[in-house]
């Protein structure tokens, strides 16, 4: 009787074969390398949330302007330029951008209680973890999908700089509870269009894909836990 489980594998399976692996390899540098980025960051704001001596080089005097809004700048130079970049630039850039995000997100540890916050990270992970592997498994496109939440996007970001000016508790809540929703699609709009950029580019190119894909997951990841702390975190 002939043993069909040692027949050679065919040229398509084993190229299909070669593709899941390496796709799993190129997700997972992303993931790691978003992972990595969070870690930094609340490494960081910690660290400062517990340190006057930091928490005064950072925010006692005009500078903090400058800490507050420095992840923003970041944020515009990098949607914009990361693409022109070479691989080690870029991931230089994340890193940067990372700390930088620690330091202004310091002050979160000043208002909200330690606990609640790490109650609203896993909160986070695991609405962001469910999305995230949806976007990835689906067979949907969510390009159509995507064109929507990015205007929900932007809408958002006027609604909250006009907020600043009418400091409303009740438009700032609406504001919020609308963020995690388009940031929770976002998640797997992104996860779906970060899975596609593998068969897109070249193998050469594939280290700074990952980078970008994780800068575009971890700054998600980020909002999407700033809009849930508006609702789950104590304050002191």
């Amino acid at each position: 009787m002939q043993d069909y489980t040692k027949r050679p594998l065919s040229a398509a399976s084993a190229v299909e074969s070669n593709v899941d692996v390496g796709l799993r390899s190129y997700m997972q540098r992303v993931y790691n390398y978003m992972a990595g980025g969070l870690a930094l960051t609340g490494g960081v704001a910690y660290l400062i949330s517990t340190t006057p001596a930091l928490q005064q080089l950072f925010f006692g005097g005009p500078q903090a302007y400058l800490f507050m809004f420095a992840p923003l700048a970041f944020s515009f130079f990098m949607a914009f330029r990361m693409h022109t970049l070479k691989e080690s630039t870029a991931q230089t850039l994340f890193w940067s951008f990372a700390g930088v995000m620690g330091i202004s997100l310091s002050t979160i540890f000043l208002v909200y209680t330690g606990a609640s916050i790490a109650r609203t990270f896993f909160i986070t992970a695991a609405m962001f973890g469910g999305m995230s592997l949806w976007g990835y498994t689906t067979k949907k496109d969510l390009t159509g999908f995507g064109s929507f939440l990015m205007m929900g996007f932007w809408g958002l970001f006027i609604g909250f700089i006009i907020n600043m000016f009418l400091g409303s508790t009740q438009f700032d809540l609406l504001l919020s509870a609308v963020g995690v929703l388009i940031f929770t699609g976002i998640t797997a709009y992104s996860t779906q269009q970060i899975k596609e950029m593998y068969y897109l580019v070249g193998r050469d190119q594939l280290g700074k894909a990952s980078i970008i894909g994780a800068y575009t997951l971890y700054i998600t990841f980020i909002n999407l836990m700033l809009m849930l702390l508006r609702f789950v975190g104590d304050r002191r």
